[in-house]
Parts: C-alpha cells; sequence; structure tokens
C-alpha cells in the first residue's frame, strides 16, 4: 500500500507546509476489483495517507495506535488530484493526525489518528 500512495504523491511540500497532494493513476493497483466499471479509492488509503504524511512531516517511522475517526463523504476517481491538509500535535511521546481529504473544493473526507514511534 505505501509504495502505491509514495508512486501517487505530487511533488514535496515546503518545510512549513502541511498540505500534501496526490494523483493515482488508473492503472494503479489499488483500483483492482474496487469497483469493476467504477473505480474508486478505498478508503483506508486515506487513513494510510494521513500516517505517511505525518512521517513525511516528522522524517520518523509512526505506528497507527488508533483511528479516531474515518469519515469518507466523496468517492476519490483514477486520476483526480487530491488534497491532504494535515495538522499534527504532540503530547506525551504520541502524536494526533487530523486530515481532511479534497478534490477541487469538495470535501472527500476526514481522518483523525493517533500515531506512536516505532
Amino acid at each position: 500500500m505505501r509504495e502505491i500512495i509514495d508512486r501517487a504523491r505530487l511533488g514535496d511540500p515546503a518545510a512549513d507546509c502541511v498540505t500534501f497532494d496526490f494523483c493515482f493513476e488508473s492503472s494503479a493497483e489499488v483500483f483492482a476489483g474496487h469497483f469493476p466499471g467504477q473505480p474508486i479509492l478505498p478508503g483506508i488509503f486515506q487513513v494510510e495517507m494521513t500516517r505517511a504524511a505525518a512521517e513525511w512531516k516528522l522524517g520518523r517511522t509512526l505506528a497507527v495506535w488508533a483511528v479516531r475517526k474515518a469519515k469518507f463523504t466523496r468517492p476519490v476517481r483514477p486520476g483526480e488530484t487530491l488534497r491532504l491538509s494535515l495538522k499534527l500535535t504532540e503530547s506525551a511521546g504520541e502524536y494526533s493526525a487530523a486530515a481532511r481529504f479534497s478534490v477541487g473544493e469538495q470535501t472527500a473526507g476526514e481522518t483523525q489518528l493517533r500515531l506512536g514511534v516505532l
């Protein structure tokens, strides 16, 4: 899963930026079987993209300790640019990562994760 997300990432953010853009090609294996004739990005990818974005921002490997929220409000289709806006907070050695997803002006979902350092 992580390799697919890495390939879909469009560029590197500035040092102070917490926004990441992704574009999954129609040939990406993530769409195989999800759903034939109407491919959409599986919601679990948005959860994993949140963890990946937190790792890129912090420069360290993190584990998901809890999924506090995972809400998917709009299907993400192959070839669409998906924007992830990340907010990270740290307390007592663990991180809280809140991400909002959008395609253009439309909200596509949101996730909230509790993350820990491996």
